[in-house]
């Protein structure tokens, strides 16, 4: 007698390349929401904070140097600075560039706009860690001492900035960190459930497009104002006076004098 044949299960839908949201499931799920956490805040913040600052490089070296001086005698800063900016930076980089590299890039297979915002994420992270390692280095670490002297802030860019190769880093890396942060957003609002559903994360998308060109012209507009808008800034706008040497103190006429006006003895 002839037994019956189960039916076939029904063919799985082909994968439509890689899914924005898939960095936030697997077992690395609370390793994956610190990461995305870090990229808003503090990072992020910073992010926005640096750029509004170097947005002073429009009106001026001294505007600037005044920001600079401004940023650096807030309390504890250099605690704030380490606890707040490098290390959550460093976790951020590092976990991220430990995603990017573990990931497969199949655009190839999977041309999908997805695919390829998941792809130009990683690319941007990379491209901006690279620059944020050297920008660190030469702008904090390296060379005259800015929060000592913030005079010297806006020449100080100004010389870094004169070498055309290291105009084109900064116009690149600026591109690429304001596409990264945006994006950012957009993916950190998906996970944590604050855009559910598509048309909400669609809404939104437009909203993070236009915050991170903002951004990206406000950093151009500071480059703009560095190279070309003040060319030739002195090397310290606002120099230290020496310790130790106090200037003269104002001549005072003397009592009794030709003056009409100075009481004195009537002669």
């Amino acid at each position: 007698m002839a037994t019956a044949v189960p039916p076939a299960p029904p063919a799985a839908k082909p994968l439509r390349g890689v899914q924005p949201l898939r960095a936030g499931q697997g077992n690395s799920f609370l390793w994956h929401k610190l990461h995305s956490l870090s990229g808003i805040v503090p990072i992020g913040a910073f992010l926005v904070e640096h750029i509004i600052s170097n947005f002073e490089t429009l009106n001026g070296p001294l505007a600037y140097a005044q920001q600079v001086k401004f940023l650096n005698s807030l309390p504890l800063v250099r605690v704030l600075e380490w606890a707040f900016i490098f290390i959550p930076l460093a976790f951020h980089a590092l976990y991220g560039l430990f995603i990017a590299f573990r990931g497969r890039v199949s655009v190839n297979v999977y041309p999908w706009a997805s695919n390829w915002m998941y792809v130009s994420q990683r690319i941007t992270g990379v491209i901006a860690f690279l620059y944020i390692v050297q920008h660190v280095w030469r702008q904090r670490f390296s060379g005259i001492s800015l929060p000592e002297n913030p005079g010297a802030a806006f020449h100080k860019v100004q010389v870094e900035l004169s070498n055309p190769w290291m105009l084109a880093i900064y116009v690149i890396a600026m591109i690429a960190t304001t596409w990264h942060f945006a994006y950012g957003i957009w993916l950190f609002a998906a996970k944590w459930g604050i855009t559910p559903g598509e048309k909400a994360r669609k809404k939104f998308g437009y909203v993070c497009t236009a915050f991170g060109l903002a951004l990206c012209l406000m950093g151009l507009a500071s480059i703009y104002a560095v190279v070309w808008k003040y060319p030739n800034a002195p090397e310290n706008v606002m120099p230290a006076q020496p310790a130790g040497i106090d200037l003269p103190a104002p001549s005072v006429p003397p009592p009794n004098s030709t003056n009409p006006d100075q009481p004195g003895e009537v002669r």
